[in-house]
């Protein structure tokens, strides 16, 4: 009997079908319009160190409200060089890992889906593998404006000290959550997790993380060719599950992603600063409707 080979991107396909809606063709990437974003190593640095002035010479500008883009949107791979270096914030690091990801990020949305597409070139790597079963994961975290400080500072609001990963942390599991998370105040983040075994998953970030619970992941995909990577996320704009934001035309967004690449697990991944995202309206990246 033949057998006949499904792709993750194929059972997606399938769940979208079963569920009563069929995947729009995606845009011409060759006509959308891409930003540059420099994902930096960020080693020990969650928001309590963030927000504390004797730490952070950053942290009277974020009181001010001013944005951590505004301050290091220029200065990001030289920031990730000095601390994966271990000169500041790494106590263990890790030789031969790089500093920084220079991300091209194209977004755009068909009145019905959101398309977000990563495209980057393999860095050098070093050290141990922590998650042998997926040498890429990437993840993006979108924010309906309803946590403090999030259009500041992206999804930092969810890294802190006592996490499970950090130095010295004494809960083996806690994860990343929001202070006050709260899923029925809107309080949290969306989340949504890209394998390179081809898993993805659709959850949230309030009070804990959960990694299922979402409806709105409609297809996510990658591809290595050559040393480059391509990864592209089809989210439904109305969302629909539990932990899902509905995002509607006219509105910006928070939008914060990490990529753990070379096979590291918790904090040893390399994180984007907070941007904007906006559906038919002008922000710091924009999904314009093809």
């Amino acid at each position: 009997m033949q057998r006949t080979l499904i792709t993750s991107s194929a059972f997606g396909l399938l769940l979208a079908l079963g569920a009563g809606q069929a995947l729009a063709a995606a845009p011409d990437w060759s006509k959308v319009a891409s930003k540059k974003v420099v994902l930096l190593y960020p080693g020990v640095s969650p928001i309590e160190w963030i927000t504390t002035g004797t730490k952070h010479g950053g942290a009277r500008a974020l009181k001010k409200g001013d944005t951590c883009l505004d301050c290091h949107e220029n200065e990001t791979a030289d920031m990730g060089k000095k601390i994966v270096s271990g000169q500041k914030n790494e106590p263990a690091p890790i030789k031969g890992k790089a500093g920084s990801i220079p991300v091209d990020v194209q977004a755009a949305n068909d009145g019905t889906n959101l398309y977000l597409r990563f495209t980057w070139k393999q860095p050098a790597g070093g050290g141990e593998k922590m998650d042998k079963d997926n040498p890429v994961k990437l993840a993006i975290m979108l924010e309906d404006n309803k946590v403090e400080r999030a259009a500041q500072s992206g999804c930092w609001e969810t890294c802190h000290g006592d996490a499970r990963t950090m130095p010295g942390a004494k809960d083996d599991k806690k994860t990343k959550y929001v202070i006050g998370g709260d899923l029925k105040s809107g309080k949290f983040y969306d989340l949504i997790q890209w394998k390179s075994n081809g898993k993805a998953t659709d959850g949230y970030i309030a009070d804990k993380r959960v990694m299922e619970g979402g409806k709105g992941l409609v297809d996510a995909k990658g591809e290595k060719k050559g040393d480059t990577w391509t990864v592209t996320i089809t989210r439904k704009l109305a969302g629909g599950g539990e932990g899902d934001i509905a995002m509607a035309a006219g509105k910006t967004y928070n939008l914060g992603f990490a990529i753990h690449d070379d096979s590291t697990l918790g904090r040893f991944h390399h994180v984007s600063l907070g941007y904007a995202l906006g559906i038919d309206t002008k922000a710091d990246i924009t999904a314009a409707k093809y």
